[in-house]
């Protein structure tokens, strides 16, 4: 046997005990997919950055972006090859989560949603909005894979439940993403100077919407490499396999490091309810009940909501390309001349219509004076 039919041996024998693993972990074999939404403007494009250990400035994102990152496998030749997708706009593009969300990478899926922590105010809407969405499309998704794979999804199910346990005490009142989700809150930084109080109404809330939906709950600041360090241990846990961090923390004066299935209803409390509106609770369920306690606090404002209109990606100096450029000032150019022939020829067609209205009725005047 020669050199090469050794190395290739060794390399599928590796494989094989790889699959065999991450079969018994519950992980998915092969390319993994990360996708990242959340607020606008919230640092999404540093932490992927930092991740993928980039020097280099970020910019908005317009629209989606994607990327990708490698991570040699030891001694092994092969390499894990993780898709990086990041959805620009806060809620406004909500609906383009389609593109990275298919039949082909569900498997292998994980969705970070990225919150703003210094703007309270928003912090609800964008989270129901984009988890609504995610949830539907989800739904969708997994409704195909029934007929053509219904084994994929019972292994999914497991996944989503196997955190929690089978003795979890909030079993009957958790529906957990069928796909693994994390919800970071940025600019820790800022928030960290906020109103104790304040702090722990938002850090209660994240708790519960995490809990519920079976996420796993971080706090992150692009100004401490401590978090740093935390975020992008979590991203290459669920991009290339890697060990997740045992650390873990619920004070709300601290960042929050909250492990999916590690929390509980009864840990998180009740929600706090402002004085003077206990007579206007009308909430028929918890999570209405948080909503109502929430909102009650920090009235929801929906600036990076779907009404918010993204810069036009054409004029942005970041995409400039001589030769399109070139080419779209012309057709621009040629438009604005057609534009105006169609409007010169919009009105010489009107001039002719009322003149041709006009004429008949002069000619029954001057008749009638004829006949007079």
């Amino acid at each position: 046997m020669d050199l090469w039919s050794i190395a290739l041996e060794e390399r599928a024998k590796a494989d094989e005990e790889r699959r065999k693993s991450l079969e018994q972990q519950g992980k998915h074999d092969g390319d993994t997919n990360l996708f990242f939404m959340g607020s606008s403007r919230c640092g999404k494009t540093t932490v992927l950055l930092r991740f993928l250990e980039r020097e280099e400035s970020s910019k908005p994102t317009t629209g989606m972006e994607y990327t990708y990152g490698r991570r040699s496998r030891g001694s092994n030749m092969a390499k894990d090859v993780t898709h990086l997708w990041e959805l620009g706009g806060g809620t406004s593009l909500a609906k383009l989560i389609e593109i990275p969300i298919s039949l082909d990478c569900i498997c292998g899926l994980t969705v970070v949603i990225v919150l703003d922590l210094s703007k309270p105010e928003e912090l609800w809407n964008t989270l129901e909005v984009l988890l609504k969405q995610l949830k539907q499309h989800v739904d969708g998704m997994i409704g195909q894979m029934k007929s053509k794979s219904p084994e994929s999804v019972t292994k999914l199910r497991q996944a989503a439940w196997k955190k929690f346990g089978d003795d979890h005490p909030d079993k009957d009142l958790l529906d957990p993403f069928l796909i693994p989700l994390v919800i970071f809150g940025s600019k820790y930084d800022i928030f960290q100077d906020f109103d104790p109080e304040k702090k722990k109404i938002i850090c209660k809330t994240l708790r519960f919407i995490a809990h519920t939906n079976g996420a796993h709950l971080q706090y992150v600041s692009i100004k401490s490499d401590t978090l740093m360090s935390r975020a992008k241990q979590l991203i290459s846990h669920f991009a290339f396999g890697t060990p997740a961090s045992r650390s873990m923390s619920m004070d709300h004066t601290k960042p929050l490091m909250v492990p999916a299935g590690a929390d509980a209803l009864g840990q998180i409390g009740v929600p706090p309810i402002p004085s003077g509106d206990i007579s206007k609770i009308s909430a028929k369920n918890p999570y209405d009940l948080w909503k109502q306690s929430y909102c009650g606090f920090f009235p929801s404002s929906k600036t990076s909501g779907s009404s918010q209109i993204p810069d036009d990606p054409c004029k942005d100096t970041k995409y400039k390309e001589s030769a399109i450029d070139s080419m779209r000032a012309q057709k621009d150019e040629e438009l604005e001349k057609y534009r105006k022939q169609c409007e010169r020829k919009a009105r010489e067609l009107a001039r002719q219509r009322a003149q041709a209205i006009a004429g008949p009725t002069n000619t029954t005047n001057s008749d009638r004076r004829q006949q007079k």
